[in-house]
């Protein structure tokens, strides 16, 4: 070996170059992250930009829970490793919520499994019960992480139209009977996102006879469970009979108690699903820290007084805002639940180009509904996350442009 062999190995060696794998290389370009840079890009500028556009709480978590955090963070106990597939406590304690709010009984031990956070639960899913080239179903427009699942599991994907004249709810007799036979998995979100329409209890029995017909396991993302409008509570998947037999619930406290970045959630029903779950996490994961699982009992077992005034608060910004958008004559589609209104594109733009105009224009950010799927092209998505007179200021500057003449 020479000199100059030798004192390159010593400084270091040859660097390698490693390509990232072809799962990787398929995954989906992150929707989100392009959206913030848009936004922050104008902001740079000086701009005073009104953020209609992000999908993030702005409101803290409730004292309550944080102080139950901040006792069980000072108990040693709890900075040990977390117990393999959750702490029993919280299973039981999220049985029993379901059993209070919705009916439903559970098995703690066999019917709810623990997840940090439910976006891990419906990414993990797929490569958990699937097949590389098996057949899921996803809605579109869809929240866009559910592609992620389809690229890590390498699975087929076939999209479930979303029309405004069926109530953004699914068709399932106008589904290709041959993308039907194939099908082994799909996925429902009731209140949606990001259309913000909600399921009835009918849409759920023909649900969960169309998986019982033809062998469809069912996930129900029920992140804004808690989220529903002009008095009326957003319907429970697993109140359904036979629900349990197809499917589960994915829950997460991220919107209800305003704990997003805490990262916890958990799924409910079937019990191959959920084993299936509890299996993936041995190996991926080692729970979640014991102290946040601790203070999420705290907050099942609350009197939901909290919940319950945050809903009001979104109806209020709802209504704020729909009164703000019809003054300029922009009329929205009537949500029921979630956090967001879905707004139609004027004539003469795309999702993107109509919402591109109102960040450039009016400092206005929205996001384009392509963002979630090509069915959500002609229409937008507005967060309800900002203070009510921001609002009525945001429809003013679009007013400006002269667009719902």
């Amino acid at each position: 070996m020479n000199e100059s062999a030798i004192i390159q190995i010593f400084n270091g060696g040859t660097n390698l170059n490693f390509e990232e794998s072809k799962i990787l290389q398929n995954l989906p370009k992150q929707f989100f992250a392009s959206l913030v840079k848009k936004v922050n890009d104008k902001v740079a500028t000086g701009a005073d930009v009104i953020n209609l556009g992000q999908g993030n709480p702005d409101q803290p978590t409730p004292d309550f829970i944080v102080k139950a955090m901040q006792e069980q963070t000072a108990i040693p106990a709890n900075h040990k490793y977390s117990q393999f597939r959750g702490d029993p406590e919280l299973k039981r304690a999220a049985a029993n919520f379901y059993q209070r709010e919705y009916g439903v009984s559970l098995d703690p031990d066999k019917e709810i499994a623990i997840l940090g956070g439910s976006k891990i639960g419906l990414v993990e899913l797929p490569f958990a019960i699937l097949n590389p080239g098996d057949t899921m179903l996803l809605p579109d427009p869809g929240y866009p992480d559910y592609l992620s699942g389809v690229a890590l599991a390498q699975v087929k994907l076939e999209l479930m139209a979303l029309r405004e004249e069926n109530d953004f709810l699914p068709d399932y007799s106008s589904l290709d009977p041959q993308i039907v036979d194939a099908a082994k998995l799909m996925y429902l979100n009731y209140p949606n996102n990001p259309t913000g329409a909600v399921a009835t209890p009918e849409f759920y029995s023909q649900t969960v006879a169309f998986a019982q017909k033809n062998h469809i396991g069912v996930v129900q993302d029920f992140a804004y469970g808690a989220i529903g409008f002009d008095g009326k509570k957003p319907v429970s998947f697993l109140q359904t009979p036979g629900a349990k037999d197809v499917g589960i619930e994915m829950d997460t406290f991220s919107k209800s108690y305003n704990m997003a970045g805490w990262r916890i959630g958990f799924a409910a029903g079937n019990a191959d699903m959920i084993e299936a779950i509890n299996l993936i996490q041995d190996h991926l994961f080692v729970s979640v820290f014991p102290a946040i699982q601790k203070a999420a009992v705290t907050a099942l077992n609350s009197d939901q007084a909290s919940v319950h005034q945050l809903v009001a608060l979104y109806e209020k910004r709802r209504n704020q805002f729909f009164k703000a958008a019809r003054a300029i004559g922009w009329e929205p589609y009537q949500s029921g639940g979630s956090f967001y209104a879905w707004m139609p594109v004027p004539k003469g733009y795309t999702s993107e180009s109509f919402a591109d105009l109102l960040l450039e224009k009016a400092a206005v950010a929205v996001a384009p509904g392509t963002g979630f799927g090509k069915g959500g092209e002609g229409f937008v998505r507005v967060g309800l996350l900002i203070d009510e007179p921001r609002f009525t200021e945001a429809c003013e500057r679009i007013a400006k442009l002269n667009l719902f003449q």
